[in-house]
């Protein structure tokens, strides 16, 4: 598996500094970051990614939704792009590499590529991809799902947060709105490097995730109503208990995912139970089951199992109950060629790795659609993240952008 430029390392002091510096705009309380999207503190990032981007020689485009491209110029101007890339806006108590690794870690490699020389025949193009997170704007991925025809323009800039401050008003209002057609630009391929998110490389000491597949996800939204009454007062035989009723189903919801283990999970988040008062039984409850697996016939079943086990239980306990698919995606898998440049990259550079499913949506599953796609992912501590609490070592952010530095080059190509 000997390939060109086999020894060549990333410089990983540099790349922890850069992450260091961009975690100063946007602090959170707590050691992390509150940067989302479409902030001052989204815009002052922007700025200082495209500051850097410019000192090291790349020339940066934006489209109407913001997406940002930097680009350093390959040999051949007739080959497509490598795109490398994630994104820089964060949750409201996020850490500090949830995404940000992966724009920095495609800076990096460009700054290593300029130090040592090195040209390629296909530019290569570092991204950031707006409103990832879907924290202030719902939903999550909405530029890239954009860019890859997944939702319209006019509908994506339509979003409001919380606050009815539309998505396409407050982009021109921090300035980066830019002026290409969103999904214009054609790829050779993109990579994203990423925190796991999860455990499992760190339980399994492993410093490499290979993804090979992203799950898909299910969001149905389950409404339960009996009636609210007296918790003192009612005799346990006369309550229409709208809680137990999701108490239950939600039982059913982690015997479904278990089911279909290892690689299905289930679980509510999102859970609303009126009135909420201490005395008084829930007379409704509105949550929301969120169903994942990389396997589209398993989240069919377990919709489907959720709506006829949920049903009998309100049957049984004198209740109503609706159900209503308010969100999800279909499974994803990555392109075996961009793949297997990963695999190839961890077993030259002699870092342990293990194939991996990713278990959260990232850009690089919209982007799959339109273009040859994969992902690396690096462990991060007890797998925690979308907490300001998140952290990751030097050397795990080092190994992973080695890692994506020789499967951009195995793609790109390299010029002697």
């Amino acid at each position: 598996m000997a390939a060109p430029g086999e020894n060549m390392k990333i410089n990983g002091d540099r790349l922890w500094d850069s992450l260091m510096d961009m975690a100063k705009i946007g602090p959170g309380v707590a050691g992390g970051n509150n940067r989302q999207t479409l902030t001052d503190e989204d815009g002052e990032g922007r700025k200082l990614f495209q500051d850097w981007c410019e000192a090291a020689g790349m020339s940066m485009g934006v489209d109407t939704m913001g997406n940002m491209f930097a680009t350093r110029a390959g040999e051949d101007p007739d080959a497509l792009p490598v795109y490398v890339g994630s994104h820089l806006d964060t949750q409201p108590t996020g850490g500090k590499y949830d995404g940000v690794l992966g724009v920095l870690g495609g800076l990096e490699l460009i700054r290593t590529m300029n130090d040592l020389g090195v040209k390629t025949k296909h530019p290569i193009v570092v991204t950031n991809w707006t409103n990832e997170e879907g924290t202030r704007y719902a939903p999550a991925m909405l530029s890239s799902g954009v860019f890859a025809g997944i939702h319209t323009e006019d509908w994506a800039k339509d979003r409001e947060d919380a606050e009815g401050l539309k998505f396409g008003d407050e982009l021109k209002r921090i300035g980066w709105e830019g002026n290409e057609p969103v999904g214009a630009r054609k790829m050779h391929a993109m990579f994203e490097l990423h925190i796991e998110q999860g455990p499992i490389l760190e339980a399994e000491g492993k410093d490499i995730g290979v993804v090979t597949h992203g799950q898909g996800l299910s969001w149905t939204e389950v409404i339960i109503e009996g009636k609210d009454s007296h918790t003192g007062s009612t005799p346990m035989p006369m309550r229409k208990n709208a809680g137990l009723g999701m108490a239950k189903v939600l039982e059913k919801v982690d015997e479904i995912a278990w089911s279909h283990a290892p690689h299905a999970v289930g679980a509510a988040g999102h859970i609303d139970v009126y009135p909420n008062s201490r005395n008084v039984i829930p007379g409704k409850v509105v949550f929301t089951v969120d169903f994942r697996s990389p396997t589209l016939s398993v989240i069919e079943d377990m919709e489907a199992r959720l709506r006829v086990e949920g049903q009998k239980i309100a049957d049984d306990m004198g209740l109503t109950i609706s159900f209503e698919k308010v969100g999800g995606f279909d499974p994803v898998t990555f392109d075996e060629t961009c793949v297997s440049a990963v695999r190839n990259a961890a077993v030259r550079l002699g870092y342990s790795h293990r194939d991996l499913i990713s278990g959260a949506g990232h850009d690089a599953c919209w982007i799959n659609q339109v273009a040859p796609t994969a992902m690396i992912m690096c462990p991060c501590v007890d797998g925690l993240s979308h907490n300001e609490a998140e952290e990751i070592s030097k050397e795990w952010a080092t190994a992973g952008t080695d890692v994506l530095l020789h499967a951009v080059l195995e793609t790109a190509e390299i010029v002697e």
